[in-house]
Parts: C-alpha cells; sequence; structure tokens
C-alpha cells in the first residue's frame, strides 16, 4: 500500500493531561481523509504534530515515507497546510498574497507566474485577483488561503476546520475545489471537520477521535454498521462514539441540504 502519511502510537502530553492518547492510522496517495471529533477531542493536536508544528511526546509520523523525526524540514516541502484561523494579509490583494507565499517558497519568475495564474482560475479567483482580501468574503478568503497552500505542489495539504463559519454556499466552493483539485493532481487531503454529512460526501474514509483517542475509523457507511443500528443517521454515529451531540445552530440539518448539492457536482 502506497501512503502519504503514516501515523504509529502518536502521543501527545502537556504535563500531566494527554491530549494525544497513542492513536495510529494511515492516509493513502489520493485520498481525502476525515479526523472528525467534539471540540478538545485532539484534532488540531495531531495536525500540528504531523505538520512538524509541534513534537510529539512518542510514536512516529511519516510523510511521503519521511520520518518526521529526522527530515522535518523535507517534509514541510511536501506539506501544504491551511489552519483553522484566517491566514490571508487583508492588506493586500490576492494576487499579492499568492506571489508573497511564492517568492517566500523561491520559485523562479517564470514558475510562480504560472502557478499564480492557474491557481487564481481552478479557485475561480482571477476576476478578483486585483481586489483586497479585506473586501473578499469568507469563501473567497478560505479558496486563496488553500491555493497558497498548494503554490509549491505539494503532495499532502491539511486543512483544519475549513469551513467553520461559512455559509452552506461558500462551504459547497471550497469542497468543488478541494475535489477537482485532487482528481487533476492526486492530491492526498488530510482535514479535520465536525460537520458529518460533510465529511460522509468529500472523505472515502473518517477516523472519529474522542478524548484523544480514536474511536471508530471506516468509510461512512462502515461506521454507521458499527453502531449495530441499520438504520442509523450520521448524527447518531457522531453521538455513538463520542457521546456528543453535533453542533447545535442548525449544523446538521445544513449539511444534510450541502451533501445533496454536492453530489449533484460528483
Amino acid at each position: 500500500m502506497n501512503f502519504s502519511i503514516e501515523i504509529k502510537n502518536l502521543k501527545k502530553k502537556f504535563r500531566d493531561f494527554e491530549a494525544v492518547g497513542g492513536i495510529t492510522f494511515n492516509v493513502e496517495k489520493g485520498e481525502v481523509f476525515g479526523l472528525l471529533g467534539p471540540n478538545g477531542a485532539g484534532k488540531t493536536t495531531t495536525i500540528r504534530m504531523i505538520t512538524t508544528l509541534m513534537p510529539p511526546t512518542s510514536g512516529e509520523i511519516f510523510v511521503a515515507g519521511y520520518d518526521a523525526k529526522k527530515y522535518g524540514a523535507t517534509i514541510r516541502k511536501y506539506i501544504g497546510y491551511v489552519p483553522q484561523a484566517l491566514s490571508a494579509d487583508s492588506t493586500l490583494t490576492g494576487y499579492e498574497n499568492l506571489l508573497f507565499v511564492a517568492k517566500l517558497l523561491r520559485l523562479n519568475k517564470k514558475e510562480r507566474e504560472e502557478r499564480i495564474d492557474y491557481i487564481l482560475n481552478i479557485l475561480n479567483l482571477k476576476d478578483a485577483e486585483n481586489r483586497l482580501i479585506k473586501e473578499y468574503s469568507g469563501g473567497m478568503i478560505r479558496r486563496l488561503e488553500i491555493g497558497q497552500a498548494i503554490i509549491h505542489r505539494p503532495e499532502v495539504l491539511i486543512l483544519d476546520e475549513p469551513t467553520v463559519g461559512l455559509d452552506p454556499v461558500a462551504r459547497l466552493n471550497v469542497w468543488k475545489v478541494l475535489e477537482t483539485l485532487r482528481k487533476e493532481t492526486g492530491l492526498t487531503i488530510l482535514i479535520t471537520t465536525h460537520y458529518m454529512e460533510e465529511a460522509e460526501a468529500i472523505c472515502g474514509r473518517i477516523a472519529i477521535m474522542n478524548s484523544g483517542k480514536i474511536a471508530a475509523m471506516g468509510t461512512p457507511e462502515e461506521l454507521k454498521l458499527k453502531t449495530g443500528n441499520p438504520d442509523a443517521t450520521l448524527e447518531d454515529v457522531f453521538t455513538f462514539f463520542t457521546g456528543n451531540q453535533l453542533e447545535s445552530g442548525g449544523s446538521y440539518r445544513e449539511t444534510s441540504q450541502l451533501r445533496k448539492r454536492i453530489q449533484r457536482f460528483s
């Protein structure tokens, strides 16, 4: 099996608190893999360790075949990362944000102009390239940040709750972009989210985290079967494995509608 990410018995402790408690999972090349769980489950801590932003207490991380303990700098070349907090510079235009990142990564002029043009087009931002980011909608900013993360052609794209705070239409546009990128480039995508229906529509496999451990892992259909209830809904699955309800405020209903929209584009 060809894996882009291999995680073996990964742990992270903060003094006496174990945030991640010995988890193991693999992500295949070209796969969209989802990490789900309630707040505080350990999702973001796991992501930060995989991206080498935080050292693990113990365990092993391999990205593109490289051991994170020995080849952290090399691994970062294979990863694109979109954090939960918005990171684009609001005082720059969309084009300038992409150019800034391309220069930081030392892409030559010809390559960076080709990459910027490709990204603006595939993200449907070409018409807005000269507008300041502060004039962008939340969904446009998220798409731009995805563009910044893939400008160096990484093998793996890691996103931490990329659609939090976006309305259903903006979330749909983000997912359409990610699916297009995966199909065109073979990009491996690891994503954290608490939108269960959204994860089912996009992710090939899902790991549900709770209290720092993986409570269950499999395809959405496999997870439903593991509840023992043949009529289980995705909300039932989430509750069964975590003991938590999906967030209030209509997120389940909205993402159910979103799933139907996504299916029309698949």
